[in-house]
């Protein structure tokens, strides 16, 4: 007697080709290059799709039919039921649960962020760059970096709670967010460009107002891998998107996909050097 597949437990890899008539292998070359489908990750590492990505496959299938690039196809279709997250973290830990955070006082927080901004700057070529800096008077500490930053990228944007938002014509898109939302507590940076991706999200824990700033402590996730970085993308583009829809549109039907190639081989190097400059900023 064959199984039926449990809706309440997702669709298997398997069972979302063979709905679809995708291949495996191109399901798995898809999300590791356009992040799309995204399946939410078992314990065990193995992937489960909602029953709404069969349609949303197809969606895409019938966007290449119509003369669409893969890239354009699969911006067209998230964009048009992407699902509205409220912080980069919590984007992160909803559509990958297998992804498991740990606890960093800010000093090695810091170190760790300036490590990810340091290699991604002498590396990355033209690429998306988002900042989440929770308070303005933070990011101002760092906006001389990140006007360098914003120089060589195809798009740099900052979140923090400013005022109003801005444009500034020598630095990233400055935006302002909810001050009662999640981002306050978050700290985050995401680069994603043609073979280079790294993404970390920190959520601030509660503590005692008289804790002092260094001993602050982050629930803190971070990745090298394109399929998790396209994801932080993603958000970010959403959060870019209630306030200036047209240029996350635009962004987003020419988001970077990962080449052809060792990706694993480039991600570890990448990981490693990440790791050896955050030990240099803490020894």
């Amino acid at each position: 007697m064959t199984r039926r597949p449990d809706p309440d437990r997702g669709i298997a890899i398997g069972e979302l080709a063979a709905r679809t008539g995708v291949g495996e292998g191109t399901l798995r070359m898809w999300e590791r290059r356009h992040g799309f489908p995204a399946p939410e990750r078992l314990p065990s590492g193995h992937r489960r799709y909602r029953a709404v990505d069969a349609e949303l496959v197809a969606q895409v299938l019938r966007e290449r039919a119509a003369g669409l690039s893969l890239a354009a196809a699969i911006a067209r279709v998230r964009n048009s039921v992407a699902d509205d997250e409220p912080s980069i973290f919590a984007g992160l830990r909803r559509r990958r649960p297998d992804l498991q955070p740990i606890v960093l006082r800010k000093r090695l927080l810091l170190a760790l962020t300036r490590a990810i901004e340091d290699e991604s700057c002498a590396l990355a070529e033209r690429p998306l760059l988002f900042g989440s800096f929770q308070h303005e008077r933070f990011y101002r500490q760092s906006q001389r970096r990140w006007r360098d930053f914003a120089r060589t990228a195809e798009l740099a944007v900052v979140f923090a709670d400013f005022a109003r938002g801005r444009t500034p014509p020598d630095g990233p898109v400055e935006l302002p967010i909810d001050r009662s939302g999640p981002l306050t507590r978050e700290w985050a940076v995401v680069c994603e460009a043609p073979g280079h991706a790294v993404c970390l999200a920190g959520l601030e824990l509660p503590a005692p107002a008289t804790r002092r700033d260094p001993a602050r402590e982050f629930e803190v996730i971070w990745s090298v891998e394109p399929a998790v970085v396209r994801v932080a993308t993603g958000v970010c583009l959403q959060l870019l998107r209630r306030v200036d829809p047209e240029l996350a549109d635009r962004v987003g039907d020419s988001a970077p996909s990962f080449p052809p190639g060792p990706a694993s081989d480039r991600q570890l190097r990448l990981a490693a050097a990440i790791a050896t400059r955050t030990l240099g900023r803490i020894g």
